[in-house]
């Protein structure tokens, strides 16, 4: 997939957190980080989602983890599916969070990550949270 092409679609949600709730301010990636993080980063493959990340040294500057979740029109023609898709993930990631950003903290690095649904169908809260659970676990033990 090309950076430029998912540019209006892709948020990067700040882990900045205020009673563990993420604040709707939203940053768009910029394209040089899009672009890197598409050409050089790493595939992980799950049920229902293809996670695109790369590991880098900690930042002070930067958040330990920038995510980006990706809907493609493709799987669903309607907006409301998409942004219901989109709403599942962000809220099973922000309850699930804690797991990656300690393991990061600890070895002192970070992460870009991109997480894109690659199903079909829409799926239950629960199994969403399933998929977006072992995306935090495995990333969480990655070097």
């Amino acid at each position: 997939m090309k950076a430029s092409i998912l540019k209006d679609r892709c948020f990067l949600f700040s882990n900045e957190t205020k009673n563990g709730i993420i604040h709707k301010r939203r940053e768009t990636l910029r394209r040089k980080a899009i672009s890197r993080l598409f050409a050089e980063g790493r595939t992980l493959t799950l049920p229902s989602l293809r996670i695109i990340y790369s590991i880098m040294p900690a930042d002070k500057a930067l958040q330990p983890v920038r995510i980006l979740i990706s809907v493609p029109k493709r799987n669903f023609r309607k907006a409301v599916d998409r942004n219901l898709i989109r709403r599942r993930i962000r809220e099973a990631y922000r309850k699930n969070k804690t797991l990656l950003i300690n393991a990061l903290s600890e070895t002192g690095k970070r992460i870009d990550l991109a997480a894109i649904w690659i199903d079909a169908s829409l799926r239950p809260y629960s199994e969403v949270e399933r998929s977006v659970t072992e995306m935090v676990q495995k990333l969480s033990h990655l070097k």
